[in-house]
C-alpha cells in the first residue's frame, strides 16, 4: 500500500513540476511580445539567427551541467524559439496599427539591413523589416502585398550599377518614392587570432570582392575568392566554418553580429565609397513643389540607326540633365536592349513633360519608374 501512496505523491510532484514549466513557458511569451516590441522601435527582424545559435549553444551547455541529453533539449527549445517568433508576428499583426513592413536584400549584418537601420530605427508606429535573398525577391514580396516597402541597393561609386535591382524594378507595379546614400566601410572578418598569410579563401557580395579589388591583389594574391548572395551571409559562413583560413568581406555590423574579429579595415581605400539605395513602393509618393527632385524611367527603343543618338538630343533640346543612363538585355529579346535613365527635375515638371512627350515616337515603351527627391550630398 506504501507503494502506491509514493506512487501517487510522485504523480502530484510531477504534476505541480508541469504547472510550474507551463507557467514560465507563459512568462517566456509575454516576453516574447516585449521583445517584437523593442524590435518595432529599433527597426530589428523579428528573427535574429545569431540570437537563436548562441541561445541554443548555451542550452546545450546548461544541458550537460544537469546530465540531460543535450540533443534531446536542444530539440525542444528549437519548438520553444519557434513558439516565441510565431508569438512576435501575432502580437505584431494584432495590433491596431500595423507597423511599416520593408524589404531588403540580405541578412543581419548586409550593408542593405544597416541603411534600413538607418532609415526607420525609431519610426513612430514601429517597422518590422524581412530580410530576402534578392532584389527580386524583395520585389516580387512587395508586389505581392506581403511587404509595404523594399530598400534596395542599385549603385556603388566603385562597382557601379547593381543589375539585379535594375531587373527587379523593371516590371510593372512599382514606383521609386526614395533614394539614399551611404558610405560603405569594408573590413576583413575572420576568426579570432586568424593571419592573413594563413588565409586561403576570402567570400563576400560580388559588388564587394569588385570595391576592394585593390586591397585583395596587393595584400592577398595568394587568396581564392568566392562569391556570395549576400555580405552578411559571407560572414555568417565565416562564423559557421571555425576555419581560420576563410574570411570575408563584410561591415563592422556583421563582425559585431557574428563574433568575428576585424583582421584589416578600409578595405576600399583612402577615397571614400558610396553606395545609392532606392525606396520602391507600390504607389507614388506626393513631393512639395519645392523639393529638387530626380525623375527615372525605363524604355525600349525602336530598332533602328541613330536612334539612341536622337533620344539622348531630345534631352539636350529641352535642357533636361541626364543624371544615369543604363542598359540592361531585355528578357526574351537577343541583342535588344532596355535604357534606364535618371533624370534631374519633377515628371510633372514642363521640360520633362515635354521630354517624354517627344521621346515617345523613339521608343517601342517607356514606363516611369519614379519622381522622388534627389540627394545632392554625400554622407560624412
Amino acid at each position: 500500500m506504501s507503494d502506491v501512496v509514493d506512487l501517487q505523491q510522485l504523480r502530484v510532484a510531477i504534476e505541480q513540476v508541469d504547472e510550474d514549466l507551463l507557467d514560465a513557458l507563459r512568462r517566456r511569451m509575454d516576453l516574447a511580445e516585449e521583445i517584437a516590441r523593442s524590435k518595432l522601435a529599433t527597426a530589428s527582424p523579428i528573427r535574429d539567427q545569431r540570437r537563436e545559435d548562441l541561445l541554443l549553444q548555451r542550452i546545450r551547455a546548461a544541458a550537460l551541467a544537469r546530465k540531460l541529453d543535450a540533443h534531446e533539449v536542444e530539440r525542444l527549445y528549437r519548438f520553444i524559439m519557434e513558439m516565441s517568433v510565431a508569438r512576435q508576428h501575432a502580437w505584431v499583426t494584432g495590433l491596431d496599427t500595423i507597423p511599416l513592413r520593408v524589404a531588403y536584400p540580405g541578412i543581419e549584418g548586409s550593408y542593405s539591413h544597416q541603411m534600413a537601420h538607418k532609415r526607420y530605427a525609431g519610426r513612430s508606429g514601429g517597422v518590422l523589416l524581412s530580410g530576402f535573398d534578392t532584389p527580386r525577391e524583395a520585389v516580387d514580396a512587395l508586389r505581392q502585398g506581403k511587404v509595404d516597402l523594399a530598400l534596395l541597393p542599385i549603385e556603388n561609386t566603385t562597382a557601379g550599377a547593381m543589375y539585379d535591382t535594375y531587373d527587379a524594378i523593371a516590371e510593372e507595379g512599382v514606383t521609386l518614392i526614395a533614394e539614399l546614400v551611404d558610405e560603405v566601410h569594408h573590413r576583413l572578418l575572420g576568426q579570432h587570432g586568424a593571419k592573413l598569410a594563413a588565409l586561403h579563401t576570402v567570400r563576400s557580395h560580388p559588388q564587394a570582392l569588385v570595391q576592394c579589388e585593390s586591397f585583395l591583389r596587393e595584400r592577398l594574391p595568394h587568396v581564392r575568392v568566392l562569391p556570395e548572395l549576400d555580405t552578411g551571409l559571407a560572414a555568417q559562413r565565416v562564423r559557421e566554418s571555425n576555419d581560420p583560413g576563410l574570411a570575408a568581406i563584410a561591415s563592422d555590423s556583421a563582425a559585431q553580429r557574428f563574433g568575428l574579429e576585424i583582421l584589416e579595415r578600409d578595405l576600399q581605400g583612402a577615397k571614400g565609397d558610396f553606395t545609392r539605395f532606392v525606396e520602391v513602393a507600390r504607389e507614388a509618393s506626393p513631393l512639395p513643389a519645392e523639393v529638387p527632385c530626380k525623375t527615372s524611367l525605363v524604355m525600349v527603343l525602336e530598332n533602328k540607326p541613330g536612334t539612341l543618338g536622337k533620344a539622348l538630343l531630345v534631352l539636350a533640346e529641352r535642357g533636361v540633365n541626364l543624371a544615369k543612363l543604363e542598359s540592361r538585355p531585355l528578357p526574351g529579346s537577343p541583342w535588344a536592349y532596355r535604357f534606364f535613365l535618371d533624370l534631374e527635375g519633377h515628371a510633372a515638371s514642363a521640360p520633362l513633360e515635354a521630354v517624354l512627350r517627344d521621346l515617345q515616337p523613339y521608343t517601342q515603351s517607356m514606363r516611369l519608374l519614379g519622381t522622388y527627391p534627389r540627394v545632392d550630398l554625400q554622407p560624412e
